[in-house]
Parts: C-alpha cells; structure tokens; sequence
C-alpha cells in the first residue's frame, strides 16, 4: 500500500501560468497534476520546465488556444489514452495508468457559453451531449467499478445547492441549472463514482474552487461555484486520506479563474 497524492486544476493557459504551476509544484509536492484548459498545441508544451521540477512522466492533449488537457507525473506512467466526444477531437481528455494499475483521468467538460437554451445555445446543446456521452462511457465500463481509477477536472458544473453562492439566483445561470445538475448526476451514477470533496465536506456547508474575474475582491463577495472535482471509483471507497481545496491560489500573481483541489489515495 502507497499514497498517490494527485491534485487537479484549470490553469487557463499552461504556458502563461507556468511559473504558478512550477510554484505549486514546488509547494504542494503532488505526485500526479491534472491540468485543464492548457490552450496548448502538443508541440509547444513547457516540459522542460516540468521535468526540472521532478514530473519526468507526462500525457498531452492539447491544441492551440482552447481546450486542452493534461496530466503530469512523478511517478512512471505505464500507458496513456485519449477520448473524444460528440464526434469532436476538442482535448478535453486524457488517461495515464500509473505502474501500481491506477487510472487517472483528467476531463475537461465543455464550458455552456452564457445562456442556458439548446435551440438558442450552440455551446449549451455541446455541454449537455457531453454529459450525456460521459455517462454513457462511463455505464460501458462497469465491470471496471473494482479497478482503482480517479476522474479529475473542470466538469463546468457546481451540482449541489451549496456548490454555489446562491442556489435559488443560479438555477437559470450556466453551470448549475437543473438539466446539469441531473445530467451530471447521471454520469457520477453510472459507475457509481465518490465525489472526493463533498466525503469531506458536509453537503449542508458551501464550497467552492472557482471565481469570476469580474469579482475583483472576491475574498468579500465569496460569489463562487464548485466547479473542479475529484471522483474515485467504488474500489477506492474509503482509501482517500486527505483533501484540500487550495483557495490562496486565487490570489496569486496572474491567477487562474479556478484553484486547485488536492487529494491523497492510497493505493
């Protein structure tokens, strides 16, 4: 038995933001790092900077200014894969198996542009079919439900009432309508996924990982949504240790929008 601790994060640009990623890295010692909205062609990646950090091992998925996603490792990866839904190649996800048979997926989930209507919303009508091709995915596979595996990443959906600053203000605001929040739901019961942060805290205590720019003191307003998740498979039901939602992040020089979450499996 040995601890994987993995943590996951939108960086909104890797390149930009390297040095916040190497800062992390160098303060939070995670093993494994999910990273989400890289906006990277695979060509133009900053391994190098990476590698000098001790994340020798390393899976790519990106393109040049959207999407993107990636994982970094400390720990030897053994393969890597890559999916695609709704018949788009957009990299929104990638997969390590670490050498101890772990899964790590990083996934990140269309975010739903502003107005929550398919017929007047392209990119609502995408985020909904996504979710949909999630769970369907995820019900193929679950005889895999004995297999250590963990799912991290922007999901772009706060599902609780108190995954956001205002439930009853936010049921007609992208990210935590009810056709979400229930499609979402259907792909976390599909292989009966843990959703890590919520073992810890209480679903009657708010949480949150993300803050709109547009709140410039977000510390006081606090007007944010539980975006970013951790899922783990009903074989590591009890198996994870720790969990930390980084908040300082928000605050550092040039942030992300988003902060990372961090967990510890034993595996």
């Amino acid at each position: 038995m040995s601890s994987v601790r993995i943590a996951t994060w939108n960086i909104n640009s890797v390149r930009l933001r390297a040095p916040l990623v190497g800062n992390f890295l160098k303060k939070h010692q995670p093993d494994v790092l999910c990273l989400q909205e890289t906006k990277c062609p695979d060509e133009l990646f900053p391994h190098d900077g990476f590698a000098k950090l001790g994340y020798t091992h390393r899976a790519v998925n990106g393109q040049k200014g959207y999407h993107g996603v990636a994982i970094l490792s400390r720990l030897p990866i053994r393969n890597t894969h890559k999916l695609s839904f709704c018949g788009k190649d957009d990299t929104r996800h990638v997969a390590v198996t670490l050498e101890s048979g772990l899964e790590i997926h990083s996934f990140y989930v269309p975010a739903g542009g502003d107005i929550p209507d398919v017929k007047a919303n392209e990119k609502f009508a995408h985020k909904l079919d996504f979710l949909r091709e999630m769970a369907e995915c995820f019900a193929k596979q679950r005889a895999k439900r004995s297999t250590p595996v963990v799912i991290a990443g922007d999901f772009n959906v706060a599902p609780l009432e108190h995954d956001v600053w205002s439930h009853k203000q936010l049921l007609d605001v992208v990210s935590h309508t009810p056709v979400e929040t229930e499609l979402l739901g259907a792909a976390k019961d599909a292989f009966d996924w843990i959703d890590v942060t919520r073992e810890f805290v209480p679903h009657d205590q708010k949480i949150y990982s993300w803050w709109s720019y547009r709140n410039r003191d977000w510390k006081v307003s606090d007007r944010g949504r539980r975006l970013d998740h951790i899922w783990v498979s009903p074989a590591l039901k009890g198996a994870v240790s720790n969990h930390e939602i980084i908040r300082d992040a928000r605050d550092w020089e040039k942030p992300s929008d988003h902060v990372p979450i961090l967990a510890t499996v034993e595996v």
